[in-house]
């Protein structure tokens, strides 16, 4: 499975984004899936999961009632619905696999997309 996000860009505060991962292989819909940002400087964090079904979700604290992740298991893809967007929310997004059950830890994640970059100006 190879992964490729898009859909970051620069957008005001109180604003939306949805960020889009897509997967290649015919494996997608036995992964969980997870987004993770970071800032520069700084170790890379846990955003959202998504269970292999789709059936479970989690979020990070600092996003919860804001952001929203979910799946298209037949168009390969994972998304996140970023609304009432924050300056601290600026980082650059990766979206990251693996094996049916979710998991908050990075170092749980084998696949990673390359990053897209948000940008939350005040």
């Amino acid at each position: 499975v190879q992964l490729q996000a898009f859909g970051g860009g620069l957008e005001q505060a109180g604003g939306f984004l949805r960020l889009s991962c897509a997967a290649s292989g015919r494996t997608f819909a036995t992964y969980a899936m997870a987004w993770f940002r970071q800032v520069p400087g700084k170790e890379r964090e846990f955003v959202a999961a998504i269970s292999y079904t789709g059936g479970g979700t989690y979020y990070a604290d600092s996003v919860k009632g804001r952001f929203t992740i979910s799946r298209d298991n037949a168009k390969n893809t994972v998304y996140l619905q970023m609304n009432s967007l924050k300056p601290e929310d600026t980082a650059v997004y990766y979206c990251a696999a693996r094996g049916y059950y979710t998991s908050t830890r990075q170092d749980d994640y084998g696949l990673w997309g390359q990053g897209t970059q948000v940008t939350v100006s005040s």
